[in-house]
């Protein structure tokens, strides 16, 4: 923590107490081994982590008395960024990807679109099709649904619709989410 005058503010946040910050009466310590040490004082507790030129970090403070363990805090916290990176780079990020069209649209217009949303489920991601009715083709809002039927049926093997079509104002959307790969 970084302190000027009156204002405070805090440089790095650590989720853990270290050495003089432990302020309990008893502690339960464990070892860098894993062996259990016993309850003692935190004075005492410290004296054994500095002896080995460790650290005496608090892991588990809501209990009774509460557990901490001798261990090169410096170490763990690059292994815990480490691991925390890691697991950020595998998860993947599900989008959803949008296709519109009109109720006019010819066929090969119509097949482009079709390959285009079929990209995006082979990548994972949900796919809204969308159909966009201006003027008087809002009179008409069968032949957009006809369209979006078709649309699904020519992404089925790649797809499951889960939304039907419906209207919404002068738009008429599905959603097609991914088969899964199990």
């Amino acid at each position: 923590m970084f302190c000027f005058l009156w204002r405070c503010s805090v440089i790095s946040k650590l989720n853990h107490q270290l050495n003089e910050e432990i302020r309990d009466k008893e502690i339960r310590v464990i070892g860098e081994d894993g062996a259990q040490l016993g309850i003692m004082s935190p004075a005492t507790a410290l004296e054994l982590a500095l002896d080995k030129d460790l650290d005496l970090v608090k892991i588990s403070p809501n209990a009774v008395p509460p557990v901490c363990k001798i261990m090169d805090y410096g170490k763990f916290r690059f292994e815990q960024l480490k691991k925390e990176k890691e697991a950020k780079k595998n998860q993947h990020v599900v989008e959803i990807k949008e296709v519109r069209m009109s109720p006019n649209i010819d066929t090969n217009d119509f097949n482009v679109k079709v390959r285009s949303a079929q990209k995006f489920l082979k990548d994972g991601n949900r796919v809204k099709v969308t159909v966009r009715f201006r003027g008087r083709e809002m009179a008409h809002t069968s032949i957009g649904e006809t369209l979006l039927v078709k649309f699904g049926e020519a992404c089925a093997e790649l797809s499951t619709v889960e939304k039907n079509p419906k209207l919404d104002g002068r738009n008429m959307a599905m959603f097609l989410s991914p088969k899964s790969t199990k």
